[in-house]
C-alpha cells in the first residue's frame, strides 16, 4: 500500500523574521530542539521498520528545519530506503546544500520559498541554481503580496524556465487585489488561481485519512493538518486499522497541502508525481502571451 505522510514535529522556530509569519525569529531551547531531534529519528526508524508499505513523506515544519542537521540526515536516510518513493520538505533554503549528496536525489524534493523581506534575491537564486546543478528537484515560490511584484518579476527572469515559480495567494487580501495584480500573479504562475479559493469540502471524499495522513512528533495520526481529531498513533500495533475513508468535516479547504487531496478537484491530474513538492506535471514556462505552459481548469 502506498501511503503519504505529512510530518510536523515539535520544531516551531525559524531563523527568518518575516512579519507575516507567526514563527518569525522564534527560538527554542536546546532541550526543546533535542526533543524534536529524538522524535524525528524515532519516526525515521519507524519508516524503516515498515517495508511492506511504500511511503511518500512531506515535512511541513512550523519553522525552518534544514538549518538543523538532523533534518538533513533524516532526508538522506529516508531517500536511501527502497520502500520510500519520495521525501520532500518545505524550506526557506538558507542552509548549506552539501548534505544533498548523501541523498538518493531521484527521491529527494524541496518546496522552497523566497522571502524578500529577509533574504537578498541573489542569495536565494544562487541557492536555487546550486540545487539545479546538483540535480535536485524543487519548486520555488513567493507569498503573493503586491509589494513583492518587482522582486517576483526579477526572480522569474533569473530562475531557469524549467523551475516552477508558484505564488501563494494571501486569502484575506484577495478582495483588495486589483485586476492588474491578479493578472500579474497569473502571468508568473498560471496555476495561481487554484490557490485563490476556499474549496467546498464538507462531506466530500478526500484521500486524507485513508492513504494520506499527518503525523506529529509523538506519532499521533490525524487525517490532515486542518482537522484536530486524532485517529490513532503510528507507534501502536494496530495503527493501520485507523486508515479508512472519511468524508471531510470542515466546511472548506484552502491550503495546497490540504485541498490537493480532495478527490473531486482531481488535482492529481495537474500535479501528478509533483503533488508534494508543488510542481505541476510536465511543467514548462514561457513568457506571457506564448503558449509554453500547461494549464488545467478545476471546476468548483
Amino acid at each position: 500500500m502506498h501511503l503519504t505522510i505529512l510530518y510536523r514535529g515539535s520544531l516551531i522556530s525559524c531563523n527568518y523574521g518575516c512579519e507575516y509569519c507567526p514563527f518569525a525569529k522564534r527560538q527554542q531551547t536546546p532541550t526543546e530542539l533535542s526533543i524534536d531531534k529524538q522524535e524525528l529519528q524515532r519516526f525515521v526508524n519507524w519508516i524503516s521498520q515498515h517495508p511492506q508499505h511504500q511511503f511518500s513523506i512531506l515535512f511541513t515544519p512550523w519553522g525552518e528545519a534544514l538549518i538543523h542537521k538532523w533534518y538533513q540526515q533524516a532526508l538522506c536516510q529516508l531517500t536511501q530506503m527502497p520502500h520510500v518513493q519520495k521525501a520532500a520538505i518545505q524550506t526557506n533554503l538558507s542552509c548549506n546544500l552539501d548534505w544533498v549528496e548523501g541523498c538518493n536525489k531521484d527521491k529527494l524534493a524541496l518546496w522552497t520559498t523566497f522571502h524578500p523581506q529577509w533574504v537578498k534575491r541573489d542569495r536565494f537564486v544562487s541557492q536555487c541554481l546550486e540545487l539545479d546543478s546538483r540535480g535536485v528537484r524543487f519548486s520555488a515560490g513567493v507569498v503573493g503580496f503586491p509589494q513583492f511584484k518587482n522582486e517576483i518579476t526579477a526572480l522569474r527572469r533569473e530562475l531557469p524556465p524549467h523551475v516552477y515559480l508558484w505564488i501563494n495567494a494571501v486569502k484575506k487580501e484577495l478582495p483588495n487585489l486589483s485586476t492588474a495584480d491578479r493578472d500579474f500573479f497569473e502571468s508568473i504562475d498560471p496555476h495561481y488561481h487554484l490557490n485563490t479559493h476556499h474549496y467546498p469540502s464538507f462531506g466530500r471524499n478526500c484521500r486524507a485519512g485513508k492513504s494520506v495522513f499527518s503525523v506529529d512528533g509523538k506519532g499521533t495520526m490525524r487525517r490532515c493538518h486542518f482537522i484536530k481529531e486524532e485517529i490513532g498513533n503510528i507507534y501502536d500495533a494496530d495503527w493501520e486499522r485507523n486508515l479508512q475513508e472519511r468524508p471531510c468535516v470542515n466546511a472548506t479547504c484552502h491550503c495546497h497541502i490540504g485541498y490537493v487531496h480532495l478527490e473531486y478537484l482531481e488535482l492529481d491530474k495537474v500535479f501528478g508525481g509533483g503533488i508534494l513538492e508543488r510542481i505541476p506535471d510536465d511543467w514548462s514556462y514561457s513568457l506571457p502571451g506564448d503558449s509554453g505552459f500547461h494549464s488545467h481548469e478545476v471546476q468548483i
